[in-house]
């Protein structure tokens, strides 16, 4: 993927940051790769033997990680490649999802965007190097299927969709009074007065409407991504490094530009702030927020667990892995307003916040051609189509999608080489699309 145009000592540095932009430099679409079955991580033995052969070490030291094919070992085993914080699943047992698998969803066809030729649902699986899906309809498991070296006891990386996760969080606390989504970040974190947060509102924040001067160009060597990257690297840092030593320590040199509240600008440093706002008002980081108020209550199979810097601060904007079924029950407790399991974990004002969306204007700035009247809310990306349908997306292919109308959750994990979501997304949005008018039609 990156390999094409970046270093191998700044690849290393900067997975921890990469797991991050809907919006990403996309010349490496042009570059041709081996397809699902040829890059099948399985097949290709990554790390296997004692030890594996030296062609088949993946490290996160050398970068070795973050090159595809490697990559599609690693986005499953990110816990034996650098430091992790636990998001404790509690010691309840879990609680079983209910299954009625459906055999007409395979062969279910649809026409990819910005082309003419029919493709089945199974062909959409390969077609975006799917590790993992599933789908739940009215809470039952319909549809479930593994790839590469993700099983039902494996955890994958969920990227970006981790910042859904943490907005659903940081609305909860406004939601309960405990933030107030009107004050200004340095009312809550003072150490962020004179950087470009300072003057932003945390409602700013939560729909990435503030002014930064901060480039996710990974093809620019001085972009700010990369002072980030270095920043939040856990490996030890050069003797002649200088600059900040921690995801904390960077947010405070981030600059304005521009006007807060004025247009939507994807950029993780404000998921990065919302953890902090959230630590610093509960005494709690994500991780162990997330265990109490919602891993510990969902009936989890497994606990997940954060990717953390030098200082151990997990990487709100994207460090989230997490089994597929308890992703899966995640987006089925959303769905049903915010109540699993006779509890409401949620409240139902943060989802009816979350569907309502955001300023549709606002996020029409910003561009994204696939995704035409959409609009960004509490971190989550709504469509505004006729199901109602809003979603959780990270980078390389992961997604939540909730489709009220179909009464539907798909969650897929997924390795695709091009991390920006416009490559999968002329495949992904009709197939999606096709299953909710499916079983909205057929039901049962």
């Amino acid at each position: 993927m990156f390999k094409h145009f970046l270093k191998p000592a700044r690849v290393s540095a900067v997975f921890l940051l990469s797991c991050l932009a809907a919006s990403i430099a996309c010349a490496s679409e042009k570059t041709s790769y081996p397809d699902a079955a040829a890059s099948d991580p399985a097949k290709m033995g990554w790390m296997v033997g004692a030890p594996p052969p030296p062609d088949r070490i993946v490290r996160f030291a050398d970068g070795s990680y973050f090159q595809f094919p490697a990559m599609r070992w690693s986005v499953s085993n990110f816990r034996q490649l650098m430091p992790t914080t636990n998001v404790s699943r509690g010691l309840g047992a879990p609680v079983p999802l209910a299954r009625a698998l459906r055999t007409d969803i395979d062969g279910l066809t649809f026409v990819p965007l910005g082309s003419k030729q029919p493709m089945t649902w199974e062909q959409s699986l390969a077609a975006n190097y799917t590790d993992g899906i599933v789908v739940l309809h009215r809470g039952k498991i319909i549809y479930e299927r593994y790839f590469g070296v993700l099983n039902p006891e494996g955890q994958h990386g969920a990227m970006s969709m981790t910042k859904s996760v943490v907005g659903t969080m940081g609305a909860m606390l406004v939601a309960d009074g405990t933030l107030d989504a009107n004050k200004k970040i340095a009312e809550y974190v003072p150490e962020l007065a004179k950087s470009a947060f300072g003057n932003a509102t945390l409602r700013q924040v939560l729909d990435m409407t503030t002014g930064l001067k901060y480039s996710e160009d990974y093809a620019d060597p001085n972009a700010e991504v990369w002072k980030h990257a270095q920043a939040g690297n856990p490996l030890p840092k050069p003797k002649d490094y200088t600059g900040p030593q921690s995801y904390m320590e960077y947010l405070q040199t981030v600059e304005p530009e521009g006007e807060h509240g004025e247009a939507f600008a994807y950029k993780t440093v404000n998921t990065d702030v919302l953890g902090w706002v959230i630590a610093r008002a509960t005494g709690r980081n994500v991780a162990q927020l997330l265990s109490e108020k919602i891993w510990q209550r969902i009936g989890a199979e497994q606990s997940a667990y954060f990717t953390v810097d030098s200082i151990g601060t997990p990487f709100a904007g994207g460090g989230l892995n997490t089994g597929l079924r308890d992703m899966a029950r995640f987006g089925e407790m959303i769905r049903n307003n915010g109540q699993y399991l006779g509890q409401q974990i949620v409240p139902k004002a943060v989802v009816d916040d979350i569907r309502g969306g955001g300023d549709k204007a606002a996020f029409a700035k910003a561009g994204y051609d696939l995704l035409k009247g959409a609009s960004y809310r509490d971190m989550w990306w709504v469509t505004h189509n006729a199901d109602g349908a809003f979603m959780a997306r990270g980078v390389y292919g992961q997604r939540t999608y909730i489709d009220p109308k179909a009464e539907m959750v798909i969650v897929r994990y997924a390795s695709n080489p091009i991390a920006s979501n416009s490559a999968n997304d002329p495949v992904t949005i009709p197939a999606f699309e096709a299953l909710a008018k499916q079983l909205i039609s057929h039901p049962d």
